[in-house]
């Protein structure tokens, strides 16, 4: 029987804190932050774990060449139990979708849980793949916007999909190291995204998030340009991951939600500490 801890690094649990962001972003640009925000987020976590089995599923062959210590290549998990979780986690997050915000939220949550899959069994590593990336992460910012205007949620999903575009380019280079042009390409549309995200009328919170956002990721990327092997680029790329929430946390201030903002950068420090324990890559 798979152990729990075994099934913890196969979804990269703790990577999941990055993800409620997403919809309480969408959530506050749509005007729609409440009760179903909380049904529609965990909603988009189970989708993210499903696409974190079905990933590894996926790489299981590749993962015993490079990465012999995951969880399947290793043993610990087989591939078909992989396959299943991907595809009862995956079940279990369009329910809650439904459950949640009804049909409204599921012609959102389908098209999302489809751009997952099409990552994890065929665009990755292709040129499509941070495209396909950008796309999950982008829907999943207009999922929280579900009964309200996904018009007005539109610019913040498209801040996620550039993080996001940027952080699975940079990615790609993980294991083999990059050639240094990659991280000085990805820190300068980080700093890019920062300087944009700053501007507007969501208060001191707004600014000083993006400011913490721009820190936490650039200057593992800044390390990488200086560095450019393997470790110092999952270095950037966990930091990407960790980072996330500033940014999610200054839209929803721009929003009109800096509680929630400051709220969703206070878990930081938790993920950082918890991504320790288990790889958020």
């Amino acid at each position: 029987m798979t152990a729990l801890r075994d099934l913890i690094d196969l979804v990269r649990a703790p990577a999941a804190l990055s993800v409620p962001g997403d919809v309480v972003a969408g959530a506050a640009a749509g005007g729609t932050l409440g009760r179903r925000t909380i049904g529609l987020a965990c909603s988009s976590v189970l989708l993210y774990w499903a696409g974190m089995a079905a990933n590894d599923w996926a790489d299981r062959h590749l993962d015993a060449i490079e990465r012999p210590e995951r969880p399947i290549p290793s043993g610990r998990v087989p591939a078909e139990a992989a396959l299943g979780t991907a595809a009862g986690l995956t079940v279990a997050g369009l329910t809650v979708a439904g459950l949640a915000g009804g049909r409204r939220a599921l012609a959102v949550a389908a098209p999302l849980a489809a751009a997952v899959w099409a990552y994890d069994v065929a665009a990755k590593g292709t040129p499509a793949g941070p495209l396909t990336m950008a796309l999950c992460r982008g829907l999943d910012v207009l999922l929280g916007a579900t009964g309200g205007s996904r018009t007005a949620a539109l610019p913040s999903a498209l801040t996620i999909a550039a993080h996001t575009y940027l952080l699975t380019a940079l990615s790609h280079a993980e294991v083999s190291g990059a050639d240094p042009r990659l991280p000085a390409a990805t820190l300068a549309g980080t700093v890019t995204l920062a300087a944009v995200t700053a501007r507007g009328a969501g208060g001191p919170a707004q600014p000083a998030l993006a400011g913490c956002y721009a820190a936490q990721f650039g200057f593992p990327q800044a390390h990488a340009v200086a560095d450019p092997s393997a470790r110092r680029v999952r270095d950037a790329v966990s930091a990407g991951i960790v980072s996330l929430p500033a940014l999610q946390g200054a839209l929803a201030a721009r929003g009109g939600a800096p509680r929630a903002g400051l709220a969703l950068a206070a878990a930081i420090p938790l993920t950082r500490r918890l991504v320790r324990k288990v790889s958020a890559t």
